[in-house]
């Protein structure tokens, strides 16, 4: 790895943002951790950032010559705020970007596809990130989480789909890599943990770890998206996107495993067990 730059880290306390920034550090990085407040990391210097206010741009990237972009949140458009971002980034010296994207998302494909697809053409050092979901959705404030925690269930169109989620750990370790060794991937990196379970195996897997009974219910594609809109208050466009990636789970878009994690780290990736038996102690 190489130890000169700096590398600006957006979403600095997001599930992997965060993960990424303390490896980062941890490894002997400079490290600006970028929030809309400025994100307060132990070792970063915190940075504030908006995608949506360009006026905080140029003081987040001067100086930085690598930036981990986490896309804005339930945008289902982030092109439009990130492109002329990344066209700064490279105006203002940065070298290398590597992109957060999704699995179930390829290169021109919608929302942060769009970002995926030119990224190759603003920067000579690059990588795409394309993580399966996240073991993480069972923990935190994510609904899946939430309602386990209120009702001991949770919900999705899904059928018997199987999906081989990934430890945002274990993204983040990627990400380390992808960000600081000195030859770039150039390359989109699918990442996935080491089995494709269906989603009754997550509820039998978490209902062992935690000693709780924890139920999957099967839910249609439209009441997904009514679910998402209603309970949820997800615009309706993005409602729509992630109801119609559970349905193409539930064709098996997801049911693959990669040797990603372990080609670039060196250790394979973390399975659904070892992964929440580490974040009950987190809350879950």
């Amino acid at each position: 790895m190489t130890s000169a730059g700096t590398v600006l880290v957006t979403g600095a306390t997001a599930t992997t943002g965060s993960r990424t920034a303390a490896r980062l550090v941890a490894a002997g990085h400079r490290v600006r951790a970028a929030g809309r407040r400025g994100a307060a990391l132990p070792g970063a210097q915190p940075v504030r950032f908006d995608w949506y206010d360009p006026a905080t741009h140029d003081a987040a990237l001067t100086g930085t010559d690598r930036v981990h972009l986490v896309p804005p949140v339930g945008d289902p458009d982030p092109a439009a705020v990130m492109l002329p971002f990344l066209e700064r980034a490279r105006a203002l010296g940065v070298r290398r970007a590597v992109l957060l994207s999704s699995s179930a998302v390829p290169a021109g494909g919608p929302a942060v596809g769009q970002v995926h697809q030119v990224l190759p053409s603003l920067f000579d050092e690059w990588a795409v990130l394309r993580p399966s979901w996240f073991m993480q959705n069972f923990t935190g404030a994510h609904l899946h989480a939430t309602t386990i925690r209120a009702t001991g269930t949770f919900a999705t169109a899904t059928g018997d789909g199987r999906v081989a989620y990934v430890d945002a750990d274990d993204i983040a370790a990627v990400a380390l890599h992808a960000l600081t060794d000195t030859d770039a991937p150039n390359t989109d990196l699918v990442l996935t943990g080491p089995e494709a379970l269906t989603h009754d195996d997550v509820a039998t897997i978490l209902t062992e770890v935690t000693g709780r009974p924890v139920t999957h219910h099967r839910l249609t594609v439209a009441e997904v998206r009514h679910r998402l809109t209603e309970s949820a208050g997800i615009p309706p466009q993005f409602a729509a996107l992630l109801a119609d990636m559970d349905h193409a789970i539930a064709e098996g878009a997801e049911n693959r495993t990669t040797d990603t994690v372990h080609r670039l780290t060196g250790h394979p990736p973390n399975d659904l067990r070892t992964a929440m038996a580490r974040e009950t102690g987190r809350g879950l």
